[in-house]
């Protein structure tokens, strides 16, 4: 396999989304800006939420730049890691609570008409 499944982050990529679509991504880096500037959550905070939800979406990129972040900001090691375990409980405990679903529906299935 000659290819890697993610493309490095590069200047031209960069420039082609920003030629493709200039306003959407002005609004997003503004609103990007706006979410993590120091507001009640400290810097270092807001970037641990960020490692812990990027895991949960799955997004390679989130993951390394907001690991970086989260590092930048203060976080150590052992902080980061228990954020994402923080976010593999949360995403289990979501497959666990919609068993809830599954079991209704196999009720009303079994459940002579």
């Amino acid at each position: 396999m000659d290819q890697a499944m993610y493309p490095s982050l590069t200047q031209e990529i960069a420039k082609k989304r920003a030629e493709l679509a200039p306003e959407p991504l002005a609004a997003f880096k503004a609103f990007s800006k706006a979410v993590f500037a120091p507001g009640a959550l400290d810097a270092k905070t807001k970037q641990l939420i960020a490692v812990a939800v990027a895991h949960v979406t799955q997004c390679p990129y989130c993951i390394k730049g907001h690991t970086q972040g989260a590092s930048r900001a203060g976080a150590s090691d052992a902080e980061i890691m228990e954020a994402i375990w923080v976010a593999a409980e949360m995403r289990a405990g979501g497959a666990y609570a919609h068993s809830a679903l599954a079991l209704q529906e196999l009720e009303h299935l079994h459940t002579p008409r």
